[in-house]
């Protein structure tokens, strides 16, 4: 008797996703070393703790695949592209990656919506939620950043700008204990 509750395409998009949020763990790693690197301690701690919250995200959607009778694959991840040269570069980066996760967010909503698969639906709603405030966070990012003074900001303007990312809870939450009503 077959127990895979997931078609062989839904149970593809899925992994698929896995892999971009271990990709997206790497990136936000290699983004906080950078920033590391650059002096930037704050802005680093931000980036570090960003990338555990994208290995949970992976490991939420590994757990689902199991608990629907399927069989998650881990894959090859690509290496991050070069360090950004700018924290302006740096902080678009961060809102074109969560863009970029945000669409393939909704292919596996329409995939689900496609086949009638209601529980993966329901399941990819806690993620539509996230994105919505992954990309406001890296909005308000670059806003604040421009708000210093962008590339040209003043000493004072990025420490102070490094000293309040830097203040942000440490704790990142699991993503197996969040609801899409509780998303945090």
């Amino acid at each position: 008797m077959e127990t895979n509750r997931l078609s062989a395409e839904m149970q593809d998009i899925l992994i698929s996703q896995m892999t971009k949020e271990a990709e997206a763990a790497q990136i936000y790693l290699a983004l906080g070393v950078w920033a590391d690197d650059q002096g930037y301690g704050g802005i680093a701690n931000f980036l570090y703790r960003h990338a555990q919250e994208e290995r949970n995200h992976m490991t939420k959607i590994m757990g689902y695949i199991l608990e629907r009778g399927g069989r998650p694959r881990i894959q090859a991840i690509a290496a991050p592209p070069s360090d950004p040269s700018t924290l302006t570069e740096c902080f678009q980066r961060v809102f074109k990656h969560e863009v970029d996760n945000t669409e393939a967010i909704y292919r596996i909503v329409n995939l689900a919506m496609e086949q009638k698969d209601w529980a993966t639906w329901n399941f990819a709603q806690w993620f539509v939620k996230e994105q919505i405030e992954e990309e406001k966070l890296a909005l308000e990012l670059i806003d604040k950043l421009k708000i210093a003074g962008g590339d040209r900001a003043s000493d004072e303007s990025l420490f102070a700008l490094d000293s309040s990312l830097e203040s942000m809870p440490d704790d990142v939450p699991l993503a197996r204990e969040a609801t899409a009503d509780a998303p945090k």
